[in-house]
């Protein structure tokens, strides 16, 4: 598999799994069915700059391309 379609999977598989997160409350139910629930407030403080992160990845293999140049 080539550097640029790599790195697109990851960016665009990882960009959606932290979006579910940040905009629906998955993660809510889970803190609270594990007895974390406190933790909720900091959620926003990871999650963004995760989801900044995989959307970067994607757009850099986007601009690498197929050829993984």
């Amino acid at each position: 598999m080539k550097n640029g379609n790599r790195l697109m999977k990851v960016g665009a598989i990882g960009g959606v799994i932290t979006a579910l997160c940040c905009f629906t409350p998955v993660l809510v139910w889970l803190f609270t069915i594990l007895g974390i629930s406190a933790l909720v407030g900091y959620l926003d403080y990871v999650l963004f700059p995760l989801l900044a992160v995989f959307m970067i990845l994607w757009v850099i293999g986007f601009f690498r391309g197929p050829s993984g140049n």
